[in-house]
């Protein structure tokens, strides 16, 4: 199952009965079960075998692990919810044990998944004995900090594997083979893992912001629906903790079915179907930049037609799924940040890129440019401030660009936005002052403001050549779109 129309449908239905039949109390444990469930549902068939089950189950243990890793134990708070948390952890179990019952079910029956999950028995163990694991090593473990760390960077290298199309051929292989498929077919394919990158997202946020001591405290019920919430989970956007859990803990207090939430609701819902999967699914079907038009178009103009179909798609078909999934959310009471805001119409790159995928860009400025140009700043022989930019760039747009995916094309597409955010800072510190002398000259500031639009537009969609093809594809594309022959 995907997010697609009809699993759009059912989750409007869902939000009809739980705000109009579930009594106030039950709504926080609905949103937990309902998001667990889902998060099984939507995952896709993938071909090796018990994969469907599995990566949902992992995706709720590495969340329950890291709330346990970043749980502040002896916070009057935490202590407080000790019961409740016990509770949790037997609720989300038992629904995970349940799902795995469907092995006894026909094909046909099968409401999760048409493949046929692992034994139930062997399910229990394997996450008794996870717990068991996750206990030994918080208790061998004295330093706090370095803990942190050490999750941090398992996800990370979880991230990496599953993103790179070597290792994760090689992990491919080498699960076919323990489960007794062909190994020679292995693929990239076959570590479909669906919201992995989200959640890794919010989990590391999580995480170092315990090591700041600026997270709050979270029952597990809270920390689990946070990172695993169905609307936001398969294409975000990658919302913040300390927000969520305020929408989250108001929830009780909601009123059931209140005209005004569902026709806030409906409409971002409506606006996300027309966005998606009509203008962006029209654009797909030839009228946007893929390898195979790029080597086929001679024409420097219809090249650069595609290229700006592209684009257009990629804002429609991401901005599409970010309203559907906000308007999913207000239906359920939880308003989800928003991610877009108008990017194509911003004059600057900078502007472009606090109004594109925000809510990504927010977490790699909090989370890597921040923390990374204070560390250069703090050394005994510290770089130039110009060169700490430059580099604190590169690094926050690399990261960006490989979170797509570990390639060589998205590392060039961060690379390349990195270097024109560098530029743009420098070109506006050096010209502030005239900036400003442009108040006085309206005239001169409208010419300026259309000519840096149109500047910065063509950057960034000259930008989408290393997102959409491979490397080796899009130096010679570069080279068409200027009438170059390669």
């Amino acid at each position: 199952m995907t997010f697609d129309l009809r699993a759009i449908f059912i989750f409007i239905l869902a939000a009809f009965l739980y705000a109009g039949l579930l009594p106030r109390r039950a709504r926080v444990w609905a949103l937990l079960v309902g998001s667990v469930v889902a998060i099984y549902w939507l995952q896709p068939n993938v071909p090796i075998r018990f994969s469907t089950f599995i990566f949902p189950t992992a995706t709720l243990i590495l969340t329950i692990a890291m709330w346990w890793f970043s749980r502040d134990a002896q916070h009057p708070d935490q202590i407080a919810s000790l019961k409740e948390d016990r509770f949790t952890l037997i609720v989300v179990t038992a629904t995970v044990l349940l799902l795995s019952l469907e092995r006894l079910l026909p094909v046909e029956w099968r409401l999760i998944s048409a493949a046929r999950p692992p034994d139930p028995l062997a399910v229990l163990i394997a996450l008794g004995g996870t717990l068991l694991i996750v206990a030994a090593i918080d208790r061998l473990t004295r330093n706090r900090r370095r803990t942190l760390t050490g999750c941090m960077l398992f996800l990370i290298a979880v991230f990496a594997v599953l993103n790179t199309e070597s290792l994760a051929t090689q992990l491919s292989r080498l699960w076919r083979t323990l489960t007794g498929q062909d190994p020679a077919v292995a693929s990239l394919i076959d570590l479909s893992w669906l919201g992995f990158s989200y959640v890794a997202f919010r989990l590391i946020h999580t995480l170092r912001d315990r090591q700041t001591g600026s997270v709050l405290v979270l029952s597990l019920r809270e920390y689990v629906t946070y990172v695993i919430f169905a609307p936001s989970f398969v294409a975000g956007p990658i919302d913040r903790a300390e927000r969520f859990v305020v929408d989250y803990r108001a929830l009780p207090g909601l009123r059931g079915l209140d005209a005004a939430r569902f026709r806030a609701g409906g409409t971002r819902i409506a606006s996300g179907l027309l966005k998606k999967f009509v203008i962006a699914d029209s654009l797909a079907l030839g009228m946007s930049l893929t390898a195979q038009n790029a080597a086929q178009t001679q024409s420097t103009g219809w090249l650069w037609v595609l290229l700006y179909g592209y684009g257009l798609r990629l804002y429609f078909d991401f901005s599409g799924y970010t309203d559907i999934a906000i308007g999913i959310g207000i239906l359920f009471g939880i308003t989800l940040p928003e991610n877009f805001k108008r990017p194509y119409l911003k004059a600057t790159l900078t502007a472009f890129w606090q109004s594109w995928h925000m809510t990504l860009s927010s977490w790699a400025r909090f989370y890597v440019f921040s923390p990374f140009s204070r560390w250069m700043l703090m050394r005994e022989h510290k770089p130039s401030a110009t060169l700490i930019v430059l580099i604190a760039q590169l690094a926050t747009m690399a990261t960006i660009g490989l979170w797509h995916g570990v390639t060589w094309n998205f590392l060039a597409w961060g690379v390349w936005h990195g270097l024109g955010l560098w530029l743009h800072k420098q070109w506006s510190d050096r010209t502030r002052k005239w900036y400003r002398g442009l108040n006085e000259k309206p005239q001169q500031k409208r010419v300026w403001t259309i000519l840096s639009w149109f500047v910065t537009l063509q950057f960034v969609m000259l930008g989408w050549v290393w997102f959409a093809l491979p490397i080796d594809r899009a130096l010679p594309t570069f080279a068409k779109l200027f009438g170059v022959g390669w």
